[in-house]
């Protein structure tokens, strides 16, 4: 819960990595080095936004709860009460699942 008094500021994006796959369909057991990146995240916290020139608020385009595709490369690591989050612009975020 210490994301909870995390605030991302401008248009970053606070998520938390799913956890990988360490057993296959079949049960084989998948050592370390064998696991795929993970590149889906749920949103945890998100900023208020960029200010265009006007003055005016863009909005960030996800919303705390959804499940989200991350790029493979990038991010910047954080780590609040032991539990790695990453924190992504707006922008970087590739897409959102939608139910």
């Amino acid at each position: 819960m210490a994301f909870r008094k995390f605030l991302p500021l401008f248009d970053r994006v606070l998520v938390e990595r799913l956890a990988a796959e360490t057993v296959t369909r079949g049960g084989i057991m998948l050592p370390e080095k064998s696991q795929g990146k993970v590149l889906q995240a749920t949103v945890v916290a998100v900023g208020p936004g960029t200010t265009n020139k006007d003055g005016d608020t863009r909005p960030v385009c996800v919303t705390v709860g959804e499940k989200v595709l991350l790029p493979e490369y990038g991010g910047t690591k954080v780590i609040l009460d032991d539990k790695d989050y990453f924190l992504f612009r707006d922008a970087d975020i590739l897409g959102k699942y939608v139910d």
